[in-house]
């Protein structure tokens, strides 16, 4: 089964969290599902940096990352392949974003998080979220 490493920006806007919609996939398991933002760590790279590239790829966002905003890691296995992924807290007072691989989003106060449909990966972060941040 293949593996995949990612990264993950969770933006906190007071109480509340950025949720990114996924566009249409083949895979229906995370077709139009909830997620946060983030991608593939590539090669040799550093998480911090692959989540400053793909914030920058995804969003249109030039934003620093650093090693004490670490928030927790999930392992999941997906029906194809297992997937790795490192969040990151990132805390905004304001954030302007351009969507280049989602097809929507919504600010979600923290209580309210699981009423969106997520990515069975990103749950655990969800959890975490409301339990503890």
């Amino acid at each position: 089964m293949k593996t995949i490493e990612v990264v993950a920006a969770i933006f906190k806007r007071g109480d509340s969290f950025l949720c990114m919609q996924r566009n249409e996939s083949p895979l229906k398991y995370i077709s139009r599902k909830f997620e946060f933002p983030g991608g593939k760590i590539e090669p040799g790279e550093q998480r911090e940096v692959a989540l400053q590239r793909e914030l920058h790829e995804e969003m249109d966002l030039t934003i620093s990352v650093s090693q004490d905003q670490y928030l927790m890691t999930v392992d999941h296995i997906y029906p194809d392949f297992r997937i790795i992924m490192h969040g990151y807290l990132i805390e905004v007072d304001d954030l302007k974003f351009t969507l280049n691989d989602h097809g929507a989003f919504r600010w979600m106060e923290r209580q309210n998080l699981l009423l969106l449909d997520w990515a069975p990966a990103d749950v655990p972060i969800v959890e975490k979220l409301m339990r503890e941040i």
